[in-house]
C-alpha cells in the first residue's frame, strides 16, 4: 500500500513536467515562425537593394516630371527599407528573449525533475518501510490468532471446570440454604399511646433479636419473674440491621450462575407481617403507584437485581441461545390467581387457575400465562403489572400488608448445542418470530390471552439438538400474624386465617421431608402444591428469614427462627441438571 505523501508528490511532479513540456513546444513553434518571417524579410530586403542599385545606374530622361517621379520612387524604397530594418531588429530581440526563456525553462525543468526524482525515491523508501512493517504486523496477527485459539480452548475447559466446582460448592453448602435478616427498629414497633413517652422510648430503643456474628442469631428471652435467657440459632448467613440490599444479593447471585448452568433455583422470603420480606424481595414501595427503576440501585431488592443479573449472564452467551419467559402468580385465600392473564379487551386481570400433578409427579398450572421477555426492563414491567393486582390491606402491624403469597417465575429455555459454542450463532437464533410463527406452533384457543403462545419445548421437541429448560422462582410469602395483635376483622381476618394455614402447611411439609416420612402433605395447601418442585424437588433453594428486633414481636420472631431451623434439617438428593425441557405446559 503506497503512502499518500509519495503518490501526491509524484503526481504533482508529472503534472508540472507536462506543463513545462507544453510551454517548451509552444516556444519552439514560435521560434520557427519568427525564423520564417526573418527569412522572408531578408528576401524582401535583397530585392529592395537590387532595385535601388538598378535605379542608380539607369539613365533617366532629364524631364522635370520624370525626375520628380524618380525622386518619389526612391523615397518610398528608402522608407520600406527602414521599416524592414526595424522589423528585423524587433525579431532579433524577440529571438533573444525566447532563447533566454528557453534556457531558464530548461534549468527550471532540470531542477524540478531532480526534486521530483528525490521525492519519488523517498516515497519508494517509505513504501518499502511500510511494507516491511505490514509484514511484521501480519506475522504478529497470525501469532495473536493462534494465541487466541489456544486461549479459547483453555477458556472452554476452565469454563467446564468452573461449572463443576461452582455447583459442587453450592451443593456442599446444602440444596436448601437458610439465611436470616434482622430489620432495623421502626416507629410502628410500638403503638402510639400504648406506653408513656419515656417507657415507649426505652421500648423502641431495645433490641431483643440481634446478629451475634455472620452465622448466629441471638435472642434475649426475658419473661416477667424469670431470669434473662439468651438463645442462639445458627444459619448459613445472618444479616444485621445495618447490612444493605447489595450485601444480601451478593449471597444470592451464585445461585443465578447455577440457573444458567442448568439447575432450577428457588428463592423465598418468610417472616411475620412487617418484618421486611417485601422490602428484601422487591425493595421500597410507595403507597400507590410502585414501579421499578434500575437506576435506584441501592434500594433494589432481590427480584429486580436477580432479573438484571440473569440477563447480564445471558448477554455473555452466544446470541439467540436463550429464550426467556415470565409468569406472575399469587396464592390468595388458598386459591391460585394468574396476574398476567388478560380479558377480552386486553386488560390484565387476575384469573383463577387450578393446580394439577402431571404424569411425572410434578405440579403444573394449566393455562398459566408465560410472557416472553428480552431484558430486565420488560421483566420488571410485567412484575409491576402483577403487583398492581396483588391484594393488600392495612393492619395495626403494617399499613400495606400483603394478603397473598407472590410467586414470580422466570423460565429459561437454552439451546444446549449453542451454550458453549465459541463464535457467531446468529444463524441459529431463537427469536420471537421463530417461536410465534413456527409452522409447528399451536396457538391457545382461549380468547382471553391473545398474546400467549405454546411452550418453546413444543417447538424444539422434534429437533435433534438437546435443550434444557430451567426456572427461577422468586417468592414473597405473605406474613404470619396474630389476629389479636394485628386487630383485623371481617374479610381481613379470613385472609389472615388462610395465610396462617398455608404457612403452617408449609412447615408441615418441611417437617415431613426432614423426618423422611413416606407421605409428604403437599396437597394440604395450594401454596405447598404450587411449590412442590422447589421444596421437595431438585431445585437449589434459598430461604430468607425476616425477623423484627422489637420485643413486641418476640413470639413471632421465635416462630420464624424455628421454621428456618426445621428447613435446615431437610436433606435432599443432589440437585439435578436439566438437560432437556420438561413436559409442555398449556398456557
Amino acid at each position: 500500500m503506497r503512502p499518500r505523501g509519495g503518490i501526491s508528490l509524484g503526481f504533482v511532479s508529472e503534472q508540472r513536467i507536462r506543463q513545462l513540456e507544453q510551454k517548451l513546444r509552444a516556444k519552439e513553434e514560435r521560434i520557427v515562425v519568427l525564423e520564417t518571417e526573418n527569412a522572408l524579410l531578408h528576401l524582401k530586403l535583397a530585392e529592395c537593394q537590387s532595385m535601388i542599385g538598378k535605379s542608380s545606374t539607369k539613365e533617366l530622361p532629364q524631364s522635370c516630371a520624370n525626375c520628380k517621379l524618380h525622386h518619389l520612387h526612391g523615397s518610398a524604397s528608402q522608407s520600406t527599407v527602414i521599416h524592414l530594418y526595424g522589423s528585423m531588429q524587433r525579431l532579433k530581440q524577440d529571438m533573444k528573449n525566447l532563447c533566454l526563456s528557453a534556457l531558464t525553462f530548461s534549468k527550471d525543468f532540470q531542477h524540478q525533475s531532480k526534486n521530483s526524482l528525490h521525492q519519488i525515491l523517498a516515497a519508494v523508501q517509505r513504501l518499502q518501510l511500510h511494507n516491511e512493517a505490514m509484514q511484521t504486523f501480519q506475522v504478529k496477527a497470525l501469532e495473536l490468532e493462534q494465541s487466541l485459539l489456544d486461549v479459547s480452548e483453555r477458556y472452554l475447559k476452565e469454563k467446564e471446570k468452573r461449572k463443576i466446582l461452582h455447583n459442587s460448592l453450592i451443593e456442599l453448602r446444602g440444596n436448601i440454604r437458610v439465611h436470616c435478616r434482622i430489620r432495623p427498629l421502626l416507629p410502628f414497633d410500638t403503638a402510639p399511646g400504648e406506653l408513656e413517652f419515656e417507657d415507649r422510648h426505652r421500648s423502641v430503643s431495645e433490641k431483643v433479636v440481634c446478629a451475634a456474628d455472620d452465622e448466629t442469631v441471638l435472642v434475649k428471652c426475658n419473661r416477667p419473674g424469670h431470669a434473662l435467657i439468651n438463645k442462639t440459632w445458627q444459619f448459613e448467613r445472618v444479616y444485621s440491621a445495618a447490612e444493605t440490599q447489595e450485601t444480601v444479593f451478593a449471597d444470592v447471585s451464585p445461585l443465578l450462575t447455577s440457573l444458567l448452568d442448568g439447575y432450577n433455583v428457588c428463592i423465598m422470603a418468610y417472616g411475620q407481617t412487617g418484618s421486611g420480606k417485601t422490602y428484601t424481595m422487591l425493595g421500597p414501595q410507595p403507597e400507590d403507584n410502585f414501579a421499578f427503576h434500575l437506576e435506584d440501585e441501592p434500594e433494589l431488592g432481590i427480584i429486580p437485581r436477580a432479573a438484571e443479573e440473569v440477563f447480564r449472564l445471558i448477554s455473555e452467551k452466544p446470541p439467540g441461545s436463550h429464550w426467556v419467559e415470565v409468569s406472575v402468580v399469587e396464592v390468595y385465600n388458598n386459591a391460585v390467581f394468574d396476574l398476567l392473564a388478560k380479558d377480552n379487551c386486553g386488560t390484565t386481570t387476575g384469573v383463577k387457575r387450578d393446580i394439577v400433578t402431571n404424569k411425572e409427579g410434578k405440579s403444573d398450572v394449566p393455562l398459566l400465562v408465560y410472557e416472553p421477555v428480552e431484558d430486565a426492563v420488560e421483566f420488571l414491567e410485567l412484575v409491576h403489572k402483577g403487583l398492581q393486582l396483588r391484594v393488600k390491606h392495612p393492619t395495626l402491624v403494617h399499613a400495606h400488608s400483603s394478603r397473598s403469597h407472590l410467586v414470580v417465575t422466570l423460565t429459561i429455555t437454552t439451546k444446549a448445542a449453542l451454550e458453549d459454542s465459541f463464535g457467531d450463532c446468529s444463524s441459529q437464533k431463537l427469536s420471537k418470530e421463530h417461536f410465534f410463527n413456527s409452522p409447528h406452533s399451536v396457538k391457545d384457543d382461549k380468547p382471553t390471552c391473545p398474546s400467549r403462545s405454546s411452550s418453546p419445548a413444543q417447538f424444539l421437541g422434534d429437533s435433534t439438538e438437546k435443550h434444557k429448560r430451567t426456572k427461577l422462582q422468586l417468592i414473597d410469602l405473605a406474613g404470619s400474624e396474630c389476629a389479636g395483635m394485628s386487630g383485623v376483622t371481617g374479610t381481613v381476618l379470613r385472609e389472615t386465617s388462610f395465610i396462617n394455614r398455608s404457612l403452617s402447611a408449609l412447615a408441615d411439609v418441611l417437617g415431613a421431608i426432614s423426618e423422611h416420612c413416606s407421605h409428604v402433605p403437599y396437597r394440604n395447601s395450594k401454596l405447598t402444591h404450587l411449590l412442590q418442585d422447589s421444596i421437595g424437588g431438585d431445585a437449589k433453594s434459598l430461604l430468607v428469614l425476616c425477623v423484627s428486633p422489637s420485643p413486641k414481636y418476640i413470639t413471632e420472631s421465635l416462630q420464624t427462627l424455628g421454621f428456618g431451623t426445621r428447613a435446615r434439617q431437610v436433606q435432599r438428593g443432589r440437585a439435578k441438571k436439566r438437560n432437556q425441557p420438561g413436559p409442555s405446559k398449556s398456557k
